[in-house]
């Protein structure tokens, strides 16, 4: 159970999130329903983890506007899984922040780190840096499927998986 921290301008854009309302709005236009938008953006998220061949049971994704926060819960059934459905839920536009409440039904195993993409990284430089081997950027790349789908395609800001040597 934690709280991990995104950048919330980075991945994947699920849904609409509405900007800051201007100071003086027109009295006649309508006042968006904040739950029913929360919801929605809850469900988009969902329909991701679902559509990258992840689940848990009783999967349940929350998301608050107010805080860029998505609540995840339910129970893997693996580490591997478990770090997979926190990273869908954070590499999403508009997220800044996943509550982790998660658990893993072998009971876990390893956990692996988190590790933010930079301007100019490269899974061969990122690997280099955790395991001190260039070569060794297939394990990161296998370590994020399906959420990769090609190692040359990472994006600054994205979190990745960097699983233990």
């Amino acid at each position: 159970m934690s709280l991990i921290s995104f950048i919330q301008e980075a991945g994947e854009k699920l849904f609409n999130h509405p900007k800051a309302a201007p100071a003086a709005a027109p009295a006649a236009a309508p006042t968006p329903d904040i739950n029913a938008l929360n919801a929605t953006a809850g469900q988009a998220i969902e329909k991701y983890i679902a559509s990258q061949g992840l689940k848990a049971d009783g999967l349940d994704v929350k998301y608050d506007g107010a805080s860029q926060t998505v609540t995840v819960s339910g129970v893997a059934p693996d580490q591997a899984t478990k770090e997979k459905i926190v990273l869908c839920c954070g590499n999403v536009a508009a997220v800044a922040k996943v509550n982790d409440m998660l658990t893993v039904a072998d009971g876990g195993g390893t956990e692996s780190t988190y590790r933010e993409v930079k301007s100019g990284d490269t899974l061969s430089k990122i690997a280099k840096e955790a395991y001190g081997d260039a070569n060794a950027y297939m394990k990161i790349f296998e370590a994020n499927k399906p959420m990769l789908s090609n190692p040359d395609k990472i994006y600054p800001g994205q979190k990745l998986r960097i699983p233990p040597k």
